[in-house]
């Protein structure tokens, strides 16, 4: 067998695309003009940098009209309106109240990409409203959220799927499928990191809420907070009144894919270690996490997490490596490698189009076949790859990541809820505190 650079010559891909910053995308919709019947009007609410994904890949479905735009600052709603015109050649109406947007009857479906406080209250009242759900990860801020969305999946009826798009990946498919049927032997261990050099958010001074932004809208059902310089409008992931940490900013969508590699579902125990090393600010979690997750037939799963030091220069970015007893197999949004024992490769694929790893809009070919898959399994009633039955599993394997790290020693798992058997402690945070009025009900 030659050497590995020689392999990866060899392993081509051809991609035909149209490049949209730097990210090849299909040429063609996926979808043909269908009947009137089929026709779907969508909105999209959150629109600042992981809503121009969305929005590009459904302007792919030809049957598809996006009815409107939804955002509670101007400033972003404005530039957000001179990007569709460039990049889908119309401006879709501007609502800042998504409860508008929620009673008109021309909207069949949402696409939520607010911040993370907001993803499943809005998923629920959206649902109660008669409209399908496409929700970013993580689906839930705390793990009542998460039994609360799936309960009303279940009592209403609706599509919802859960944005971790690399469950759409055809290289990702084709690897679990491999798994399945042996290919690495058994397998023992998924292994998830992510990589990134975040700097300071400094301290927040509280300053006048921008005349431009609705700042009472925006926090919802959180707890009412003053306003400060160093939240809106990405900060807030690392506040634990709206975000929730980097293992569900990012670690969502590796620990997913390991889950869903290995076929686990809840852990037996979680163990967490890790702290706040590189910068004295605001950032409330810590930044630099790894956590061990052990499954029933001796599995494992550990999520690695460096969001302010890049890790060793072969670790850059983000990626899924799943280890059996014959081989091993490297996966990304991008690329299923296969290796033996002693690490020479065996097989490469790659996706025809490209996605975006590391940015905070991901755009990309995944993008495209998620939302397909969503919108038909609306039209036709086919499976969703994310289904939120399921996802929701993967959301709560992080709020357990996080919990352990908060109770400082490992947890035991009630295998059937996700219960905490051990800690009655950390418990207390199963559940936040709502904004009176704001919580979230059936």
């Amino acid at each position: 067998m030659g050497t590995r650079r020689d392999f990866i010559k060899k392993t081509t891909v051809s991609s035909t695309g149209l490049a949209l910053g730097g990210i090849l995308m299909p040429t063609t919709g996926f979808s043909s003009i269908l009947g009137a019947n089929d026709r779907l009007g969508v909105a999209v609410i959150g629109v600042r940098s992981r809503a121009k994904a969305h929005i590009i890949a459904i302007h792919q479905d030809s049957n598809a009209k996006i009815l409107y735009n939804c955002d509670v600052d101007d400033v972003i709603i404005e530039e957000h309106n001179v990007w569709c015109q460039e990049h889908i050649g119309y401006v879709p109406k501007v609502e800042k109240d998504f409860r508008k947007i929620l009673e008109d009857k021309d909207v069949d479906a949402v696409f939520i990409a607010t911040p993370e406080h907001w993803h499943a209250p809005m998923a629920i009242l959206a649902m109660q409203a008669g409209k399908h759900v496409y929700v970013e990860k993580p689906c839930s801020h705390n793990p009542h959220e998460n039994q609360l969305l799936v309960a009303a999946q279940n009592k209403y009826g609706k599509k919802v799927q859960m944005g971790n798009q690399q469950r759409s990946a055809q290289t990702s498919v084709a690897a679990v499928e491999d798994i399945r049927n042996g290919i690495i032997g058994n397998v023992y261990k998924g292994e998830a990191y992510y990589s990134n050099n975040r700097g300071s958010i400094g301290t927040g001074n509280k300053v006048s809420v921008p005349k431009t932004l609705d700042w009472n809208l925006w926090q919802g059902p959180a707890p009412r907070e003053d306003y400060r310089d160093n939240i809106h409008p990405y900060n807030w992931h690392w506040f634990r009144t709206w975000g929730t940490g980097e293992i569900h900013n990012n670690g969502t969508h590796e620990i997913d894919i390991c889950r869903w590699a290995l076929g686990v579902d809840l852990p037996e125990t979680v163990t967490s270690f890790g702290g706040k090393y590189t910068f004295n600010d605001d950032w409330e979690f810590i930044d630099n996490q790894q956590v061990t997750y052990k499954f029933s037939d001796d599995k494992f799963i550990t999520w690695t997490g460096h969001s302010r030091g890049i890790m060793k220069p072969e670790r850059p970015g983000r990626g899924v490596t799943i280890y059996g007893s014959k081989g091993s197999i490297e996966l990304s949004r991008n690329f299923y490698k296969l290796y033996d024992l002693g690490g020479n490769p065996v097989k490469f694929q790659f996706e025809k189009s490209q996605s975006a790893t590391t940015n905070t809009q991901g755009i990309g070919g995944l993008d495209v076949d998620h939302v397909a898959n969503f919108f038909n399994a609306i039209r036709k009633d086919e499976s969703l790859k994310a289904d939120i039955n399921d996802a929701s599993v993967s959301t709560m394997l992080c709020h357990l990541g996080n919990m352990a790290q908060d109770a400082g020693h490992t947890l035991k798992i009630d295998t059937t809820t996700g219960k905490v058997l051990n800690d009655d402690a950390v418990m207390e945070n199963w559940k936040r505190e709502y904004e009176q009025g704001w919580e979230p009900k059936l």
